[in-house]
């Protein structure tokens, strides 16, 4: 048996639902104070709502951003410019957050859900191509934790097939995939500015998009369909109203800044952990495409129960009692698995848009979903952040060791 170090003290490890894992500083309050003085906050007047959508295109290499209220209006904007009927299917993944779907459903689009890779627990071209059919009208894909999809393959798929890519990278700021960073390979990207995230501003989102005619639709979608800046300018069609504040965008600018050093900063002591976690029988760690870098919005590990009692929870229990509070199973069911989709509870009693649905199309049993099933049941999502030392790190490797080798089936 693995000898066991007993480490009587407990360390508390920076947060970024708060300032000891946030990265805020005089920048931010320099920018707000600015803002508040100028006595403008609507970002259709203002200077910061124009400077961070220039920065962060320039920043990702993007023809055009647009700054928005959170990353699901992100993903609805995005949808609203591909411009679907009601009935029209999307293909998603099968292990994704709330705020990404809910918009499909606000726009009348049937949700079809693709399975992961039981590794990455991200979708892939195989897994999307199972699921296409006459109806699909886009494809979402989620680089979940990080670390990007395989984006080639995807692509291939999707151009041969005329149907447009939008990228969820809300968790992947500055992910490199290829000579590109995550959200400018496919037709979209959107991105999230929520509290836990890469640079946040509470909440808050972006998109990109180096399509012209996608991007005016964007633009229009974010502003009520109104024509800002044109001869006649009238509400060409329907939409809301998702401006960020100008208070956002200078917190988001003097964010977008700190950008680099706060993902090298994820990554550097990722890497570390990585390296200190080899070998234990298992735990693995994370697996990164060859084209692709990590940017360890988590650090996630697969806990394997046939040599781990308990797996991922029976981990997660004795991290707890160090301080570190991990995520068993992440999102624990998938999210068709949730009420609205179960249910079918969306606009009063009509069901819509799941009336519209083909035959098939809306079978979310779970029972159709093993890969999704089996790597939900195997992960277990550390919390992580630019804050990091070398000392919370080795804490953590060394808890993780330990906690394994109590464990250890025999």
């Amino acid at each position: 048996m693995t000898p066991v170090t007993t480490i009587e003290r407990l360390m508390t490890l920076p947060s970024d639902q708060d300032i000891s894992g946030r990265t805020f500083g005089d920048e931010e309050i320099a920018n707000v104070t600015e803002a508040l003085r100028s006595g403008t906050l609507t970002t259709t007047k203002g200077k910061f709502g124009k400077q961070l959508e220039s920065a962060f295109a320039a920043k990702l290499g993007a023809a055009y951003a647009y700054a928005c209220t959170s990353g699901s209006a992100a993903i609805h904007i995005a949808v609203a410019a591909i411009n679907p009927n009601p009935g029209d299917e999307i293909i998603t993944t099968s292990i994704t957050d709330m705020g990404a779907l809910t918009p499909l459903l606000y726009r009348g689009v049937i949700p079809v859900f693709a399975e992961v890779d039981l590794k990455t627990l991200n979708v892939t071209a195989d897994t999307i191509r199972e699921k296409l059919s006459e109806r699909t009208k886009a494809i979402i894909v989620t680089h979940l934790f990080g670390n990007p999809c395989e984006m080639d393959a995807i692509m291939e798929l999707a151009n041969e097939r005329g149907i447009p890519v939008i990228e969820d990278s809300a968790q992947t700021f500055l992910a490199e995939y290829g000579d590109k960073y995550a959200g400018t390979v496919g037709h979209i990207g959107c991105f999230s500015l929520q509290q836990g995230k890469h640079m946040t501003t509470g909440e808050g989102g972006m998109v990109v998009t180096n399509d012209e005619a996608l991007a005016r639709r964007m633009f229009l979608y974010i502003n009520k369909a109104w024509g800002y800046g044109d001869p006649n300018p009238d509400h060409y069609f329907m939409a809301l109203n998702y401006r960020m504040s100008e208070l956002q965008a200078a917190v988001a600018l003097a964010q977008l800044e700190k950008l680099e050093n706060t993902v090298a900063s994820r990554q550097k002591t990722a890497a570390m952990l990585t390296e200190l976690l080899h070998g234990i029988d298992g735990i693995e760690t994370p697996v990164i495409s060859d084209k692709a870098t990590h940017v360890y919005w988590k650090y996630c590990l697969n806990v394997d129960d046939t040599k781990i009692e308990g797996g991922s929870v029976g981990m997660a229990n004795l991290l707890k009692e160090k301080n570190i509070f991990s995520a068993p199973r992440y999102i624990v069911k998938p999210a068709f698995m949730c009420l609205v989709f179960q249910e079918q509870n969306t606009l009063g009693d009509s069901r819509f848009p799941f009336n519209l649905a083909r035959e098939g199309a809306v079978d979310y049993s779970m029972e159709n979903y093993p890969m999704t099933e089996k790597a939900l049941h195997d992960i277990l999502v550390l919390p992580w952040n630019e804050k990091y030392t070398e000392e919370h790190v080795r804490y953590i490797a060394e808890n993780v060791r330990i906690a394994a080798s109590k464990l250890r089936k025999n």
